[in-house]
């Protein structure tokens, strides 16, 4: 199928998966803010964004953030306000309830396009794709799409897992916290924070 050294590149994909990142950072914002429902939407809306990016690789089209500065400025700042406006909103909005109850959830089909915009505007998760995919793709294959959408799909496959455990236990966090009104005001600020503290990282990245 083109690849080589697969097992290879999925420990590879597993450990990369690990390291806490920006996505890691979105998911577990929106997991101890509005509980473990959000949590799952948001890790599917990051998936999804990551998806897109994969596909975009295999089609050769990554190449063009890749070669314009201007592109990828315009992606990597529009991504930064994202962030930045998604982090406001969450700072202001209510605490948790006494029950635990996380707050008034947005629609599920919002909260999962929100975290595909997020992964989309972030120019740095395509140069990303650009550069690993291709290493584990025989040089006979590298102007086909299927090695790279195997890989891709592997590596959306281990994150997906690993970001679904994040989300059970920020959910358990959330509610152990929520007993406590005014733990939980805070830890509704410290969540916002967090994404505009993820924001202001994007924007400054080189």
């Amino acid at each position: 199928m083109g690849i080589e050294n697969y097992w290879g590149f999925v420990l590879a994909a597993v450990l990369l998966n690990l390291t806490p990142g920006a996505d890691t950072v979105y998911i577990l914002s929106r997991s101890l803010h509005q509980g473990r429902a959000a949590g799952v939407a948001s890790v599917m809306g990051i998936s999804g964004g990551i998806v897109l990016h994969i596909v975009l690789v295999a089609l050769g089209l990554a190449q063009l953030v890749a070669r314009s500065p201007l592109l990828f400025a315009v992606l990597q700042y529009a991504g930064a306000a994202y962030l930045l406006w998604l982090g406001i909103q969450m700072w202001r909005s209510g605490g948790l309830g006494t029950d635990g109850a996380a707050p008034p959830p947005a629609p599920w089909g919002k909260v999962f396009r929100q975290g595909v915009v997020t992964n989309l505007l972030n120019p740095k998760i395509a140069l990303f794709f650009l550069a690993l995919l291709p290493q584990f793709v025989r040089p006979e294959a590298a102007t086909q799409m299927l090695p790279y959408l195997l890989l891709g799909g592997t590596f959306v496959l281990t994150g997906t897992l690993w970001c679904l455990l994040i989300v059970w236990g920020a959910d358990g966090i959330r509610r152990l916290l929520a007993r406590k009104p005014q733990a939980a005001v805070w830890l509704n600020r410290v969540c916002g924070g967090l994404l505009v503290g993820l924001g202001v990282k994007v924007a400054l990245g080189r």
